[in-house]
Order: structure tokens, then C-alpha cells, then sequence
């Protein structure tokens, strides 16, 4: 049986996933873009990927479909929702591969239980329109059950790695405490080597920290260690490695400040947490 997915954002990471998924001849994939291009082309850990997938530039071309992808930046829900009229159809599943843990918030207009909410790890960064280069192989996490399940499938023929959590609140939390730290590279406009002085790598504890605070209220399972763990992680990292926020600054993008640590600092407000660092990232980041 035929799958039909259309994927909704052509940047780094929609367009790794679209290459991945063209390369199945069981699967009938369409890319949903702003900038058009004749060819994709993806180079992954495991060789050049290639192809002439079918693309559409306007909403009123699309057509029902078994699965839309939605992977565009979590600023871009709006213009991701766009295509959702023409897309949907009764029987249409909803996977939202994005940042943050507001998944199923940015698209309200969906019946929840069709919603597959995505942890997307996969390090890649778009050098041009339909050409990007994937720097690991990469995850995606989705909760457990039937709609993670055949999600999970249509990545079986690729080298991407899948699984299910029955506590998808807390891996969700646990990828933010990541993403929130990270806000230091991009506005020190450094990479991830930067962790290498002290006083950056406490300020960077210190914001996991706050993140754990409000996730803890929001009903996620965090520990004070997990400070800890990101910031050795950053550690162990490539010292020249550039976040996705990081390079969404140095190419004068719009970033995701919002979803990676204002998220923090609103939901804190609404349990009386404070989160006095996440904020000034925020503000700083959505001023600069």
C-alpha cells in the first residue's frame, strides 16, 4: 500500500527527512516550499541523496494526503498552517517535527488525536535551496502508540534512528534543557567551544536549571543532574560546532528564541517560577 506525505518545510531538516522518504518507492512524497529548486540533493553520513521530488509552491495546488510533515522553524506555524486546509483530509496524521515541547499548542485547528508530536534530532545545515548537508545520522522520538508506531515506519528503510516513549513530556524537556543552553553560542555568537570557560559553563548550568524548575511543574521527571549532563555534553561536542539558532544569527535569520527559552520564562510565570536568564536570552535574541 501507498503512503502520500507531504512534507511542509524545505529548510535543513524537512529537507534531509524529504530525501530520505523519496528514496522509498512505496512512499509518494511531495514537498510543500517557498523557494522552488529542481533538484534535491542531501549529502548524509551514509552517501549523496538525490532525487526530483514533486513540489508545490501555493496551498491551492495540494491535495489530500495520508501524512503532512510539518518542519518549519516553530515561528513559521502560521505559515505551516496554510497548507493544513488543502492537506487534511479525514484520515490525515499530523507529524510536527519541531523544537520546544509546544507541539500540539501551534496547531490548534487539529483534532489532538491525530497529532504526532516529533523530538527531531538530526544535525544538518542547508547550504542552499534543495541542498543540504546531514552531519549525523540523527533521531526522531515520538510517545508511544498507534500513531507513533506507523510514523516510526516510514523511516524503516532509512539509517535514521526511531523510538517511542511512553513519556514524551519528559524527553521533550530533556531535549529543551539542551536546546535552552545553547542560546550562548548564539548570542556570543561563538560556538559550542565557548563552554570551555567556567563562568560560560555555570551560566549555562544555571539556565538548564531553571528549565528543570518549570518542567518539573509542568509534570516532567527532571533531576538537578541533568544541568550537569548538558553542559558535558556541550563539552564533548565538536568545539567548533554551530547550533541551528546559532546559524539562524549568523545567516540574519529569525530565530527560535522563543520556543528554545521563552517558552521557559512563560511557563514559569504560570507556575511563579522565575526564570530570570531564559528571559534575558529571549529578549536579547528577538531584539538582535
Amino acid at each position: 500500500m501507498t503512503n502520500t506525505v507531504a512534507i511542509i518545510g524545505t529548510g535543513a531538516v524537512g529537507a534531509t527527512i524529504g530525501a530520505w522518504l523519496t528514496a522509498d518507492q512505496a512512499l509518494q512524497v511531495t514537498l510543500c516550499a517557498r523557494t522552488p529548486f529542481e533538484r534535491l540533493r542531501v549529502e548524509t553520513p551514509a552517501g549523496v541523496l538525490e532525487s526530483t521530488p514533486r513540489l508545490l509552491l501555493e496551498p491551492e495546488a495540494a491535495a489530500p494526503v495520508d501524512w503532512v510533515i510539518v518542519a518549519t522553524k516553530t515561528y513559521d506555524a502560521g505559515g505551516a498552517s496554510r497548507w493544513l486546509d488543502r492537506l487534511l483530509g479525514p484520515c490525515t496524521r499530523l507529524a510536527v517535527l519541531q523544537n520546544g515541547v509546544e507541539h500540539l499548542a501551534r496547531f490548534p485547528e487539529v483534532e489532538p488525536a491525530s497529532v504526532v508530536p516529533v523530538i527531531v534530532d538530526i544535525p544538518a545545515e542547508r547550504t542552499a535551496p534543495g541542498q543540504v548537508v546531514q552531519r549525523r545520522t540523527g533521531s526522531l522520538t515520538m510517545p508511544a502508540g498507534a500513531n507513533g508506531e506507523a510514523f516510526a515506519r516510514l523511516f524503516a528503510h532509512t539509517p535514521i534512528e526511531t523510538s517511542l516513549t511512553d513519556d514524551w513530556l519528559t524527553a521533550a524537556w530533556r531535549k529543551l534543557a539542551v536546546n535552552c543552553a545553547g542560546a550562548v553560542s548564539a548570542l556570543t555568537l561563538k560556538p559550542a567551544g565557548i563552554v570551555a570557560d567556567q563562568e560560560v559553563a555555570a551560566l549555562m548550568r544555571a539556565m538548564v536549571l531553571e528549565c528543570v524548575a518549570v518542567g518539573r511543574a509542568q509534570g516532567a521527571r527532571l533531576d538537578d543532574g541533568l544541568a550537569d549532563e548538558v553542559v558535558e555534553g556541550y563539552r564533548q561536542g565538536p568545539p567548533d560546532s554551530i547550533n541551528s539558532i546559532l546559524a539562524d544569527r549568523l545567516a540574519g535569520r529569525a530565530t527560535e528564541a522563543d520556543a528554545r527559552n521563552g517558552v521557559i520564562a512563560r511557563l514559569g510565570r504560570r507556575h511563579a517560577i522565575p526564570a530570570p536568564l531564559n528571559h534575558m536570552a529571549d529578549v536579547l535574541l528577538r531584539a538582535s
